[in-house]
């Protein structure tokens, strides 16, 4: 991945060329792509590719869902819907190439979605980004994450006395340190850096011993 030392954000995950529908496309045709892309979600876009809207599996399913029942009429018009403009869900939520991948997995969370798209400062699709793009800071090697830790975690002088290790994205710091009020911050910052699974705190007793 690019950016070792630092944050990465979404423009480092995501995927540049993104599969896109206008707001004509027809019901068979969102099937097809989202089939032979294997993607559950599709930008909808108008003019010269300005995103408006994402239809997604779950706006597809009431024309299936109710078929032997008939929907209920807050179903009833994505049942009977049949063009994407009519599917899709609308304003769509989107990202800026520049946000933190935090800030991306937020958004997902928050709104329950599976994928994101990733547009300019006036709604020009870039690319998309998904959770599976979100996890790839976890493929970090062990080494590159310890180098950054060191980097932007213990550089300060109150930090000196320790060192760090990291196995299977865990990372453990030892050592002395002076203060031990530093210790919650040390272990937040830790935390913060990108593939980190969880951070552990060994500290030497600098009379002797361990705590």
């Amino acid at each position: 991945m690019p950016n070792p030392i630092g944050p990465h954000v979404v423009d480092d995950v995501m995927t540049h060329t993104a599969v896109a529908v206008g707001r004509d496309a027809p019901y068979k045709e969102i099937v097809a792509l989202m089939d032979q892309w294997k993607v559950s979600a599709l930008p909808v876009l108008e003019g010269e590719g300005r995103v408006v809207g994402v239809v997604s599996e779950a706006d597809l399913l009431p024309k299936e869902a109710f078929r032997d029942t008939g929907p209920a009429p807050e179903d009833a018009v994505k049942a009977g819907a049949v063009r994407a403009g009519d599917l899709m869900s609308s304003p769509a939520v989107t990202v800026r190439a520049g946000a933190s991948l935090a800030e991306a997995a937020r958004v997902m969370a928050r709104r329950r979605v599976k994928r994101l798209p990733v547009v300019n400062e006036i709604g020009m699709l870039e690319g998309v980004v998904s959770r599976s793009d979100l996890l790839k800071v976890f493929l970090r090697e062990d080494g590159e994450i310890a180098a950054e830790v060191r980097h932007s975690v213990l550089g300060g002088a109150a930090a000196t006395g320790l060192d760090v290790t990291v196995a299977e994205g865990v990372v453990t710091l030892r050592g002395t340190l002076a203060d031990r009020a530093l210790v919650p911050l040390l272990a937040r910052a830790a935390r913060a850096v990108e593939g980190v699974v969880d951070v552990r705190i060994a500290l030497a007793d600098p009379r002797g011993g361990s705590s």
